[in-house]
């Protein structure tokens, strides 16, 4: 079942509020409106893929503030930043941290409608993507601490006959504990098996070399 989508808008203009609520609903987008920062940290983000509309100025925490926050915390949510008060200091600022777009009011609808969908593509592109780590996490935790050792040298483009000098077996066993992670990591070849260490980050920037020894 697809997970619903959400925007949610933080802006202390009521009028504002009410206005992207209305625009959004009318094209069938599910919208959190909030009034401030303390708001959107108390409710968190939903589950679904996530877009963030936020005013940079807010009484308190401004809305760069939050956007520093959220990367500190290392919470994604992709973020579109709007204000009546924007300079080019302040908007390079936000670009810089990541943001989808920066707006000055009074915007086009069709230009926050068009920033939306690229956020919220976006975020379902990093969602699917940590689901995916998620379950190369889950495999992995399923290979003993021996075919993790293995499975370690194997993508750095360790022959098998070095891994067994290495790590003082002989090397048929290496090929029993090397056939063993990649069964239960679901690997169709040793490239696959050093692109599933890749994203789990076993190994960094080592080289993948020899990948196809028997």
């Amino acid at each position: 079942m697809t997970e619903v989508s959400t925007v949610i808008v933080v802006d202390d203009d009521p009028g504002i509020r009410e206005a992207l609520e209305g625009l959004l609903r009318s094209v069938g987008l599910q919208v959190r409106a909030l009034a401030s920062v303390p708001e959107f940290l108390q409710e968190g983000r939903p589950e679904g893929p996530t877009c963030l509309v936020l005013d940079v100025r807010l009484p308190g925490r401004s809305g760069l503030d939050l956007q520093r926050e959220l990367t500190a915390s290392d919470i994604h949510v992709p973020i579109i930043f709007i204000t009546g008060y924007g300079d080019v200091p302040m908007s390079v600022q936000a670009m810089k941290g990541g943001a989808i777009e920066f707006l000055t009011k009074p915007f086009r609808d069709q230009d926050i409608l068009d920033a939306i969908q690229q956020g919220l593509a976006r975020d379902r592109e990093w969602l699917e993507n940590e689901k995916a780590i998620a379950a190369l996490r889950t495999r992995f935790e399923t290979l003993s601490a021996r075919e993790r050792e293995v499975m370690a040298l194997v993508v750095t483009g360790r022959l098998n006959k070095q891994i067994a000098a290495d790590i003082g077996l002989s090397e048929i066993t290496v090929k029993v504990h090397r056939s063993h992670a990649m069964r239960k990591m679901k690997a169709s070849s040793l490239p696959d098996l050093a692109r599933m260490a890749d994203r789990l980050k076993l190994v960094g920037g080592k080289s993948h070399s020899n990948l196809d020894d028997p």
